[in-house]
């Protein structure tokens, strides 16, 4: 893999897209009041008012997507050098659903197992598999 196929303004996009995608799928008129609970929060918790500093958690989940960008690009690359013609929208958006499938819902389903959070998972899961999706088809469209 070539980090010098990394469209690194794509990359800076997803990473704009995924917290556009985040905001949307957990804002309070959606998602929020339901995740919260299934991962046994109060309904007057403060989602704040945990130890770790926001300004960490944001810094941290902003680089975290900046990461999962940065490899779904090589991804993409890779998996759309088999076709004919590279990596395309389509193609990309496939990879995204592959590489959700095949080892982000696996994975994080496991430790949701264990804590006995299945709706959470499903939650978190679905807000991660549009998210990928939408990260592949960026990475293949921009060519």
């Amino acid at each position: 893999m070539d980090i010098s196929s990394v469209n690194w303004l794509a990359v800076v996009v997803c990473v704009v897209a995924s917290m556009i995608i985040g905001g949307i799928w957990f804002g309070p008129k959606t998602f929020f009041p339901i995740w919260w609970k299934a991962i046994g929060k109060a309904d007057n918790q403060d989602p704040s008012g945990s130890s770790t500093s926001m300004a960490l958690v944001w810094g941290l989940i902003v680089f975290s997507a900046f990461v999962q960008a940065t490899f779904m690009s090589l991804m993409v690359n890779a998996m759309g050098s088999m076709i004919e013609g590279g990596p395309t929208l389509v193609s990309g958006a496939t990879a995204g659903f592959m590489l959700w499938l095949g080892f982000v819902a696996p994975s994080s389903l496991t430790n949701k197992l264990f804590a006995d959070r299945i709706k959470a998972w499903v939650l978190e899961a679905g807000n991660h598999l549009i998210t990928f999706v939408v990260m592949g088809a960026i990475l293949g469209a921009w060519r």
